[in-house]
């Protein structure tokens, strides 16, 4: 075995000629052929690439991916998000682990299954999900769980569990996934009617610096979620490190738990992504480009390099693009490894460097500073698309849509309990309660607006607009009804939090810890008024000192539901008549002493 492992990293690592920056891609191979990244492996692999241990062992213990000790030949994943917890992923975690004989985080005798909880597959609009290797089910139901695993005793192949396919590119034969887009409303930016390389080639005609006026004109903003001014981006990346290299990144790190329109967009509109980034290259200097595609989309990645493919026989990539002589550009994917803070523009430079996603402090911005210290401009899938077809179009036809100050269209994501799950391309500007109206949301009683990261609002905010001057999001619409406990959801984001913090900066670190520890001792009614001004001056200071947004937006579920649902939190504190809040609950204290003592005690009553 110890032969075999030192041969197999030695073709792992001569394969990317031993670059250091391709760590990520490394550390996956060998999980993929290996089953983990054992202690053994990491030594190897900081031999071939002539780096420090720690550098590996740093990278490899960062990303849920990797795993220390062999997993099974099959691996399956559940989403431990609010909207699976609330649709059953519950049942079908019972239901494996009669099934398999092991619980979350093991592996069976026989080496065949591990069974992982991740925070978030991306298929909340068809929910419950599981991820089997690289296979997507959806709708999964716990009476349908034996089936699954018998089937995969008997085949041994997750892929042949998909007996008919979803609509769109989800039936291509390179992506065969049972996932189906259910895109309820097509707009004309986005889903209007498009030809591949139109606007690369109207582009090819025009001088840089028209581009990037056309765009500041449409008055594009990142479509993120902060809003960025896109053309703005541009013009810096192009000003920055005169006559220096520069690079183009696309964000398709969906992590935000409600969200998934990127999802869809990289099935069915993976040309016009690619065409944006491609006009940025143009209009900014850039020779290469990155696409950073999450690990849990990584069952579109051949279909993905397929298109790169085509376009590149097609004089749309590559050298000499559209016959011009002299624009060179090409894209390459890089899987990312399950790490939400990597969707943080300086968190996913570190990963494409082969690093832990780490975010910085700024400035330097990516535009000045970015990949291998060279200029970056970074811009996400919906953005990048906007981009392509306000070149072609023009900034007056997409100006004409949306609202004043936030122009077109935005693409959202909208689960729970609603009648039609699905994406949405609408007018910026559209009132929410418009918007459930649409998507056939009866009677709801809270609305998640922005995800994890964003705002939990009630009625009294259902008339106000999706836009960045009002409800600003990055596309996630998750919607509640009556009888969800919105509590729960609290928690299950803090949880969610917590468990993706990068670790670096003690407010987040720490912060989402101790806001944990709390939202526990309210739910275990040992709460009390008191911890209503402790949560909030905890958030402030998570808020102002952390070092990137992850910890800054951590507070959001907890501020917002004080604000619109304080009842949530009223109804489970301790009465007055009841006396001191119990800080210390001595039962549980001795029932955990005596596990570790391994006896029970002999003065306490059992």
């Amino acid at each position: 075995m110890a032969e075999e492992l030192e041969r197999g990293i030695k073709e792992i690592t001569q394969a990317v000629n031993c670059d250091p920056d391709a760590l990520i891609d490394i550390l996956l191979e060998v999980q993929r052929r290996f089953r983990a990244v054992s202690p053994e492996a990491v030594d190897l692999i900081a031999k071939e690439l002539d780096i420090p241990r720690i550098r590996v062992e740093d990278t490899a213990t960062f990303y849920s991916v990797f795993s220390r000790r062999p997993q099974g030949q099959i691996v399956i994943r559940i989403g431990d998000d609010i909207i699976d917890e609330f649709k059953g992923s519950d049942d079908i975690i019972r239901a494996l682990i009669e099934e398999l004989g092991i619980e979350p985080g093991q592996t069976t005798t026989d080496g065949l299954f591990s069974l992982v909880k991740i925070p978030y597959i991306g298929i909340p609009d068809q929910a419950p999900s599981l991820m089997i290797n690289s296979v997507i089910l959806s709708n999964v139901r716990s009476e349908s769980v034996p089936g699954i695993v018998r089937h995969l005793r008997e085949t041994n192949d997750p892929q042949t569990l998909v007996t008919s396919t979803g609509d769109g590119n989800n039936s291509h034969e390179l992506v065969r996934s049972m996932i189906n887009n259910n895109i309820r409303i097509k707009g004309p930016v986005l889903f209007g009617k498009y030809t591949r390389g139109a606007s690369v080639k109207k582009a090819l005609v025009m001088s840089a610096e028209e581009i990037i006026a056309g765009v500041k004109k449409a008055k594009l903003r990142g479509r993120g979620g902060a809003g960025f001014p896109t053309g703005m981006k541009w013009e810096f990346g192009r000003k920055a490190g005169s006559g220096r290299e520069r690079y183009v990144f696309c964000n398709a790190d969906e992590g935000e738990p409600g969200t998934f329109k990127d999802r869809v967009l990289l099935t069915e509109r993976a040309d016009l992504m690619f065409d944006g980034m491609t006009i940025c290259a143009y209009a900014t200097g850039a020779l290469h480009g990155i696409l950073y595609l999450r690990f849990e989309y990584s069952y579109l990645r051949e279909f993905l390099e397929y298109v790169l493919e085509q376009r590149r026989r097609e004089g749309l990539l590559g050298k000499s693009i559209g016959g011009t002589g002299d624009f060179d550009f090409d894209i390459r994917i890089q899987l990312g490894a399950g790490a939400y803070v990597c969707g943080e523009e300086t968190g996913m430079i570190d990963s494409c460097e082969g690093r832990r996603g780490d975010p910085k402090n700024r400035p330097p911005f990516p535009v000045q500073k970015g990949f291998r210290g060279l200029p970056t401009i970074i811009n996400n899938v919906e953005t990048f698309c906007c981009a392509a077809r306000i070149v072609e179009k023009g900034a007056e036809w997409f100006s004409s849509m949306g609202s004043g100050t936030c122009p077109g269209t935005k693409l959202l994501s909208v689960c729970g309990d609603c009648d039609y799950p699905g994406i949405y391309e609408v007018p910026f500007g559209i009132r929410l309660n418009d918007l459930l109206k649409i998507a056939g949301a009866s009677d709801p009683y809270a609305v998640v607006v922005g995800g994890a990261s964003g705002l939990i609002v009630g009625k009294d905010n259902y008339s106000r607009s999706i836009s960045y001057d009002d409800l600003s999001t990055s596309g996630a619409v998750i919607v509640l009804n009556k009888e969800r406990d919105l509590f729960r959801v609290v928690e299950k984001f803090t949880d969610f939090f917590m468990d993706e913090s990068c670790g670096h900066c003690t407010p987040c670190r720490v912060g989402t810890y101790l806001l944990r520890m709390r939202l526990k001792d309210i739910r275990e009614g040992r709460g009390s008024e008191s911890d209503i001004s402790y949560l909030e001056h905890l958030g402030k200071v998570m808020k102002t000192a952390s070092r990137c947004a992850l910890g800054q937006v951590a507070p959001n579920p907890v501020f917002s539901t004080l604000k619109s649902f304080r009842s949530i939190y009223d109804d489970k504190f301790i009465k007055p008549e009841s006396g001191r809040k119990a800080s210390f609950d001595i039962y549980n204290s001795i029932v955990e002493a005596e596990k570790i003592a391994g006896r029970k005690s002999t003065c306490f009553p059992h």
